[in-house]
């Protein structure tokens, strides 16, 4: 469904939703995940780029070059997926693959200048879309929202 297509729909969902769900923290957060993944992922397409794409370039940008074992740990993709993005990213010249000269069996990835200069570009589009998002919060509630997801990520993934 795409935004003109859901904005045309009644807003009577909260409506038809029964109490208890509407209280329950997990419920609220998986919906708003997918309507978030949603918009993000359209997002980033009109931009021909994919959040996967984003993450490996954040993550050469503020960590430097590593090795693909080193951006799937950093990225969360799965080292076989991660083998298909970077084969995106290379082919558009936005990263370089080189043998580690420690170990030639192993690629060292670099973001290069061309990646350098969409990775501003996406963090553009991408301050675009989270203001889309987050429209109904004021900046203190947005800065306080991020901070309490933040707190629950660190805790579950430190427990987990």
């Amino acid at each position: 469904m795409t935004r003109a297509e859901a904005a045309a729909l009644p807003d009577d969902g909260a409506l038809q939703t029964p109490d208890r769900l509407r209280r329950r923290a997990s419920r609220l957060l998986s919906q708003l995940t997918a309507r978030s993944d949603r918009l993000i992922c359209e997002g980033l397409a009109q931009s021909d780029a994919r959040k996967w794409h984003y993450a490996v370039l954040a993550s050469l940008q503020d960590f430097g070059p590593g090795s693909q074992a080193a951006l799937s740990g950093r990225t969360g993709i799965y080292r076989s997926d991660l083998v298909g993005v970077l084969n995106e990213l290379a082919e558009r010249d936005l990263v370089e693959r080189e043998p580690d000269p420690a170990d030639r069996r192993r690629n060292i990835i670099t973001i290069s200048a061309r990646g350098r200069r969409h990775l501003r570009r996406l963090d553009k589009v991408l301050d675009d879309l989270h203001d889309e998002l987050l429209a109904p919060l004021d900046p203190a509630e947005r800065d306080q929202f991020v901070q309490l997801l933040t707190r629950l990520l660190d805790h579950h993934t430190r427990t987990s």
